[in-house]
């Protein structure tokens, strides 16, 4: 599943590009997750503003209204100024006069939804429950560790929620809580504020890293450009079990944790 660096990655191969273009056509596939909820023809002649990200959502801004895009499980989008025609999986178009964003969905988890405004009751059932984004200066240590006090579930889980921090997925929960030292199975609850400020800062670095890396391609990722993301080579312990830690040399571990895989060492994430 697309995690918030590899949306963000694919945010900037195709954000400039498509700054300031006319929408021309829209065409739609297969159903997605959620209907479009508006006459496609009606978005013909909108301008492009700019292209945002709300956690794993991809924000494109017109000069009215906002498509609101989620990769789902399998989803990529791919942004050139001429596509050949559509695939099985190709299931919306964006056609501009500065070239055609089209969505691949083998899956059909994502969705294109039109919200008026990001604040509108389209926009907020998308968008209201997220967390705060953990690369802005609104991820505080203060709000984060009052927020995990208030949850006696594992700190992994808490993570994936999404409505404490928004974006941290399996992949890079993983990875913050080895480079914190904290396993995945201990209780969000009781961890420090010391701690806290440590994993803050973990998945702030890792989620970082990974973007500098083009995301993850574990299996057909790639961003707007075609390229794909090499931060899964540097991983510590994702998808590396019975391999020995890069740190100490103990076997890495696996377990389910709510049928996700979770990676940790138990030497260096001791509790």
């Amino acid at each position: 599943m697309p995690e918030l660096p590899e949306v963000e990655v694919t945010r900037q191969s195709f954000a400039d590009r498509i700054a300031g273009a006319t929408i021309r056509a829209v065409r739609s596939g297969k159903p997605l997750r959620w209907p479009l909820g508006i006459d496609p023809e009606k978005l013909v002649g909108r301008t492009v503003r700019q292209v945002r990200r709300r956690g794993k959502w991809l924000l494109i801004d017109m000069d009215e209204g906002v498509l609101l895009m989620h990769l789902g499980m399998s989803g990529s989008l791919g942004f050139a100024s001429r596509h050949g025609a559509a695939g099985t999986h190709d299931h919306f178009d964006l056609v501009t006069t500065r070239g055609t964003l089209r969505l691949n969905d083998p899956r059909r988890f994502g969705a294109v939804v039109y919200a008026p405004r990001e604040d509108s009751p389209e926009g907020a059932k998308m968008l209201g429950r997220l967390g705060v984004e953990p690369l802005s200066d609104h991820f505080d240590v203060t709000n984060f560790h009052v927020a995990l006090k208030k949850r006696n579930a594992a700190i992994k889980q808490v993570l994936l929620a999404g409505d404490i921090v928004v974006g941290v997925g399996n992949i890079y929960a993983s990875e913050a809580l080895f480079l914190a030292g904290i396993r995945p199975t201990l209780a969000a609850s009781r961890i420090s504020r010391p701690r806290a400020e440590k994993l803050r800062q973990a998945i702030r670095d890792v989620l970082t890293r990974a973007v500098e890396q083009g995301g993850s391609t574990l299996r057909d990722f790639s961003n707007a450009r075609g390229e794909s993301g090499y931060f899964q080579l540097e991983a510590m312990v994702y998808d590396r079990a019975g391999q020995p830690c890069r740190v100490c040399g103990t076997p890495v571990k696996a377990i389910r944790q709510g049928q996700r895989a979770t990676y940790y060492c138990p030497r260096c994430q001791k509790s």
